[in-house]
């Protein structure tokens, strides 16, 4: 991460234009964030939820390793109406899924 070996997948770019956040955010979560989930069983190859509050604010990043490369599959701002806060999934939504 530090040294900038990473590629961001072509829904990484877009989600991250949407919710206008940096790459430079999502550096700082990769480096200074904590694994909330991880999905060893992802179809798309295993991966995990990352997360930390960056500048006060929220912010999720869900990457995996493809080939020797960090990928960074999406990001976004966890939505109030899913997460208690960064680190906690509504329990609604636990018990569905």
């Amino acid at each position: 991460m530090q040294k900038g070996e990473y590629d961001l997948s072509a829904h990484a770019h877009l989600e991250r234009q949407e919710e206008q956040i940096a790459i430079a955010e999502i550096e700082k979560v990769l480096l200074k964030g904590s694994i909330i989930e991880q999905y060893p069983n992802d179809p798309r190859g295993e991966s995990c939820l990352v997360g930390a509050k960056i500048s006060k604010k929220a912010l999720h990043v869900v990457c995996g390793k493809r080939d020797s490369r960090l990928l960074i599959v999406t990001e976004y701002r966890p939505k109030p109406t899913t997460w208690i806060n960064y680190k906690t999934r509504a329990k609604e939504l636990e018990s569905r899924g």
